[in-house]
């Protein structure tokens, strides 16, 4: 609240203004890079690793359940989990794979 009657009271014209403006610039600057830019990134990647599912490719959906994938459709994918149970779902159910080697799922 402080800022926006600082910008308000100074104006937009002169020395005060153009001061403000590059301060009100340089935040929009630091909130793109910092929250807005990784977020679209982190987006990009988990689309294509959904685009890219494989056969016997094991995963987690987002609800926490651990599967390999038996069959891929254009918009579902049908996993394998304990006991030879079969669970048909939407691939953006998928939230990323599951490495076993390591013991705990990472995200590509």
């Amino acid at each position: 609240m402080q800022l926006l009657n600082v910008i308000l009271q100074s104006g937009f014209g002169g020395e005060g203004g153009l001061q403000s403006l590059i301060f009100l610039a340089l935040i929009i600057v630091v909130f793109w890079l910092f929250f807005i830019r990784p977020q679209t990134k982190k987006n990009k990647e988990l689309k294509k690793f959904r685009e890219n599912l494989e056969k016997g490719q094991k995963i987690v959906t987002i609800g926490g359940i651990h599967g390999k994938v038996v069959s891929v459709d254009d918009n579902t994918v049908t996993i394998e989990v304990e006991d030879q149970n079969r669970l048909k779902m939407d691939k953006a159910a998928i939230s990323n794979e599951y490495k076993e080697e390591a013991g705990v799922s990472q995200r590509q």
